[in-house]
């Protein structure tokens, strides 16, 4: 009896410690509006370091995971015909909770180019306290200075 009872209160106690997991499939278009610092290295001609901040709109995003809007803040260092960036990303959801994101990536200065990105998910508010994630993103570079970019990955939840 002690045994059986020892293995409902186990089962308890370890079913109370899942995680809930989902998928993350979002579209976000980032308009030119932007803040773009640039400064030129000096070492050899087209190596630079640039500071960028600018916001975006999700155009979709899977039911379970609704972003509405994203902050991102981006550091940048541009070397001749491509360039790496690593930067934060805080997404606002449909229900104003905010989920944290870092990211990096690499992208050709070529604007008719596309880029790359992993992302991780490292914290959030509200129901969001307690998520982890991680993804990638590819995106492409608009004419009028915009950018699209899709998501995906997959997160989890503590319950």
């Amino acid at each position: 009896m002690r045994k059986l009872l020892f293995i409902a209160c186990s089962l308890l106690v370890f079913g109370s410690v899942t995680m809930a997991q989902g998928k993350i499939e979002t579209k976000h278009h980032c308009p030119k509006d932007y803040v773009s610092h640039k400064l030129d290295v000096g070492d050899v001609p087209d190596h630079s370091y640039m500071i960028l901040q600018g916001t975006c709109i999700t155009t979709a995003s899977d039911s379970s995971f609704v972003e509405k809007t994203g902050v991102w803040t981006e550091f940048q260092e541009r070397w001749k015909a491509s360039f790496n960036f690593h930067g934060r990303f805080i997404g606002t959801m449909d229900s104003g909770d905010k989920v944290y994101y870092t990211y990096e990536g690499s992208a050709p200065t070529d604007p008719t180019k596309g880029y790359s990105a992993k992302w991780k998910i490292q914290s959030g508010t509200g129901k969001y306290k307690g998520i982890t994630g991680s993804g990638t993103c590819s995106g492409k570079f608009n004419a009028d200075g915009s950018f699209d970019e899709e998501c995906t990955g997959t997160y989890s939840m503590s319950k």
